[in-house]
């Protein structure tokens, strides 16, 4: 497992906003809550269903992360692309 923290345009590091990559998932975290998955063994992603859409800041991250905006999140989500769950029991 490696733990990366997100970076900035500037190539600095963004504090609290955490990328676990492990050897067929990805993780994103933010400070100590898990906002998103990707299961790229089962190609599923999985969103918190309390935090994926918890603040800007978690939203700015959880984008980047996707690789999309939240208008497409949102579709996704209502399609059942991706499933919300509970990532933080």
């Amino acid at each position: 497992m490696k733990v990366s923290n997100f970076t900035s345009n500037n190539g600095n590091k963004i504090a609290n906003q955490f990328l676990i990559t492990e050897k067929n998932k990805q993780t994103f975290q933010s400070y100590k809550s898990i906002i998103a998955v990707k299961n790229y063994k089962t190609q599923k992603t999985y969103l918190d269903e309390y935090y994926w859409d918890y603040s800007i800041t978690t939203g700015k991250y959880r984008n980047q992360f996707l690789g999309e905006g939240i208008s497409e999140t949102r579709k996704k989500i209502e399609s059942g692309e991706y499933k919300l769950k509970n990532l933080n029991k």
